[in-house]
């Protein structure tokens, strides 16, 4: 029983000797480990890292889901871009790298694009007298090293050369072919690049104004355009929509009420343009403010993207880029101005057929316009180019006495003759070979007038340019001289000339200054309205119905 116990007292201080260390810590001590206290041997974590492990941990968590939001909403504006109507261009110039682009703007007019309820309120193509025609003809520059936008607007009823047809008429004619000899169009008579191509026509129009629940306008009087549809009876702050706004934008033959009576507005295309530029300065601010409510901005794009047309060459990524470079500009604030014309008072006979109503290039006040508007170059002749003048106005003496002019300044002029008489008035133009166009630019930087230029591929070899004279034509004196008076003429019955018997100097004027009634100057960004014209509805105002 005493070696028992003795093994059992044995075996329980085995046990004991053997459990006792399992329980110790640090130097035997039988006590447990305080709260926090860190291990030897780096066995622990410090409360420091800890937090930096969960930090860490939150910071990748917040970059997975911004990274997620980027792609969504990358995906999702991918999505909706495919849903634009992609065209093939010709004629557009590549956007060189962060340098500017232009886009050209067109508001299609085309009646073959409308269902029989919208042909009721507009007319059929036949009713119209086109299927295709642009009623706008807009250049939106972007410029993303200043992030500065201008938008200049070409009046529909300028009579220009129209590319590939060897004739003049209305820009907004080249549209009836295809949007590529638009492009031309804007680019050889004009000398402006175009880099992209955007269109809407009338039903896109409405649907886009009707998804932002309608635009607001101060109307400071009664108008009203029987063509259009246009009929606001009462002045006041009214609200439009899809309908309503599109007779706004396109009215061209407006009556306002104002002293006791109706009074007609008399500028047609002009006063449109003006109206449409304010009218889209509405529009653009709704959308910016609307476009932070997700379900809103997926509402407008759903109804703009399908009816849109892009030219093929511009990509989703460009067109992001742009829209992040400008993401904060006004829309409200952004200069637009029209492109300066002359108006004349008389109808425009060409080749014996009466074109109406037109306007006509004003120059050098267009291509000034146009340098600080888009930013173009102003050139000068190259050494030894070839000038030609031609009569082209049945002036007397018209094209030898521009000649000697246009010789006092430096051109080279190999030879003077007599064109056609196929206008009455008759427009200066000035054709050039291909390669020629910024000398053909710096030869109308010297004229006067109603000046306007093509390309030609039908010069006579050596010939660079060829002036074709018009009946308000005048040249500018050199930098040494002093401008004489003008000399004065008749028109003759046919397209020769006689030898000149004008005794002005050779820096003197030609034979035909410039005639009134208007000579119009472009429209500054902040010329004021007429006081008539609906524009943006004061803060504050309460809209009222109409009617």
């Amino acid at each position: 029983r005493t070696v028992a116990r003795g093994d059992g007292a044995g075996r329980q201080g085995r046990v004991g000797a053997a459990s006792t260390p399992r329980a110790r810590v640090g130097g035997g001590s039988s006590r447990a480990a305080p709260s926090g206290y860190r291990r030897s041997g780096g066995g622990g974590a410090s409360k420091s890292q800890i937090t930096r492990r969960r930090l860490l941990t939150v910071l990748v968590a917040v970059a997975l889901v911004v990274a997620v939001v980027i792609a969504g909403g990358y995906l999702y504006g991918l999505y909706r871009f495919r849903q634009i109507h992609r065209t093939k261009v010709g004629a557009l110039v590549p956007t060189p790298a962060g340098g500017p682009v232009n886009i050209l703007l067109v508001g299609n007019s085309c009646r073959t694009c409308l269902n029989g309820k919208q042909t009721g309120a507009f007319g059929t193509a036949a009713q119209a007298g086109n299927g295709g025609g642009s009623d706008v003809v807009m250049v939106l520059h972007l410029d993303p090293s200043t992030r500065r936008a201008t938008i200049v607007s070409l009046p529909r009823d300028t009579f220009i050369p129209i590319p590939g047809t060897g004739k003049l008429n209305r820009i907004n004619t080249a549209f009836d072919t295809g949007s590529a000899r638009l492009v031309q169009a804007v680019e050889q008579d004009f000398g402006i690049p175009i880099n992209h191509y955007a269109a809407l026509n009338f039903d896109t129009f409405q649907n886009v104004v009707n998804n932002l629940g309608g635009v607001n306008m101060y109307f400071p009087d009664p108008v009203k355009d029987r063509y259009s549809g246009l009929n606001i009876p009462n002045a006041g702050c009214h609200h439009l929509n899809g309908f309503q706004a599109l007779a706004v934008v396109r009215s061209r033959h407006l009556y306002y009420y104002a002293n006791g009576q109706w009074n007609y507005d008399g500028l047609s295309d002009i006063s449109r343009i003006a109206r449409d530029h304010e009218f889209l300065r509405v529009v653009a601010s709704s959308i910016k403010s609307k476009a932070l409510n997700p379900v809103k901005l997926d509402s407008i794009l759903s109804a703009v993207l399908p009816s849109l047309k892009l030219d093929s060459s511009f990509t989703y990524n460009e067109i992001l880029h742009l829209a992040l470079t400008f993401r904060t500009i006004n829309p409200g604030a952004i200069p637009s101005m029209t492109l300066p014309v002359y108006l004349g008072n008389q109808a425009m006979i060409y080749n014996g057929v009466n074109y109406g109503s037109v306007v006509l290039p004003l120059q050098p006040t267009d291509n000034a316009t146009l340098r600080s508007a888009l930013g173009l170059p102003n050139p000068s002749i190259a050494k030894g180019t070839t000038v030609q003048v031609l009569n082209g106005s049945g002036i007397s003496g018209q094209a030898t006495q521009v000649a000697g002019q246009i010789g006092a300044l430096g051109e080279h002029v190999t030879n003077v003759g007599n064109s056609n008489v196929t206008s009455s008035p008759a427009e200066t133009v000035v054709y050039y070979a291909p390669g020629h166009q910024h000398a053909a630019i710096a030869l109308e930087n010297h004229l006067s007038g109603a000046v306007t230029m093509g390309l030609s591929t039908h010069l006579p070899a050596g010939t660079d340019l060829r002036l074709v004279t018009g009946t308000y034509l005048n040249v500018a004196a050199p930098a040494s001289r002093t401008s004489t008076a003008p000399a004065t003429s008749t028109p003759t019955s046919g397209g020769a000339s006689a030898p000149s018997t004008s005794t002005g100097s050779a820096g003197g004027s030609s034979s035909a200054s410039l005639p009134g009634p208007l000579a119009l100057g472009a429209v500054a960004p902040t010329s004021p309205l007429p006081p008539w014209d609906p524009r943006a509805c004061p803060a504050g105002m309460p809209v009222t119905p109409i009617g």
